[in-house]
């Protein structure tokens, strides 16, 4: 009887190190793969924060949704309580909010005004700072409603609310709530930025950057482009080739798609 070998497992003798990674990252269904990703990041030596807020921060309540029970039915383990069990404080509360995924749809013209003002009166205004506030409105309004409270904030503070983030707060909750603002503002912008920092200076976070090129490929690669372009002096393309080599940069190249002059 003809065996039937495992495609992944079969590449994976076949292959090796970061062109493997990426392969088998591009074999798996999406919400699959999210799953994957957040299991190594919580069950891994030691957890991996920055994965846990990159798919947290940027993926729609309904992806999220999915996530929990995929991740449930795989490893018949809850995911907020494998979560919690990993991090704590002021980050877990801001990374439950995000599991709840019950963000409120749409706009409340009512609530732009009063929301800015909380946020304003729970950081700039106060000594020390009320993270209550930050989580609650950050974690649980629509994208397009925080981006009418920033436009408010900066007028009612003077600051982007990306400076007073940075002030107020610092360490993993910092990090969890300047991604959650970068999605609020956009989403293709907050992966751009994350692809740049992964690529600039010396060496590479090949991790990071394996786990956007795969995740985006099909979702919103035109957009990060763009994006990556208007934000830097240089085109995503160009990045890749310069930072990657061998087989490894062939397939991000691919995934990438053309250049942006």
């Amino acid at each position: 009887v003809a065996q039937k070998i495992d495609l992944v497992d079969n590449l994976k003798s076949e292959l090796g190190g970061k062109f493997e990674s990426l392969i088998v990252a591009l074999m798996i269904p999406p919400i699959m793969y999210d799953v994957k990703c957040l299991r190594d990041a919580i069950k891994g030596a030691g957890t991996d924060e920055k994965v846990l807020v990159e798919i947290l921060a940027s993926r729609s309540p309904n992806e999220v949704s999915q996530i929990k029970s995929l991740y449930k039915r795989e490893h018949n383990d809850d995911l907020e309580e494998d979560v919690c069990g990993d991090t704590g404080g002021h980050f877990q509360r801001m990374l439950v909010v995000l599991l709840q995924a019950s963000r409120q749809q749409g706009i409340q013209e009512d609530l732009i005004q009063s929301d800015a003002q909380a946020l304003f009166a729970a950081g700039e205004q106060k000594f020390g700072t009320d993270e209550g506030q930050f989580i609650t409105i950050l974690g649980n309004r629509s994208n397009a409603h925080l981006r009418k409270v920033f436009e408010e904030y900066r007028k009612l503070s003077g600051y982007e609310i990306e400076e007073s983030i940075q002030r107020e707060t610092s360490g993993t909750l910092q990090e969890v709530l300047l991604a959650v603002v970068k999605c609020a503002r956009s989403v293709p912008g907050y992966f751009a930025d994350s692809l740049y920092s992964a690529m600039k200076g010396a060496g590479t976070d090949d991790k990071t950057l394996i786990r956007i090129m795969a995740s985006r490929s099909e979702v919103d690669m035109l957009d990060i482009r763009a994006e990556f372009r208007k934000r830097f002096a240089t085109s995503l393309h160009k990045m890749i080739q310069g930072d990657t080599s061998g087989d490894y940069r062939k397939a991000l190249l691919l995934l990438c798609g053309g250049d942006d002059a």
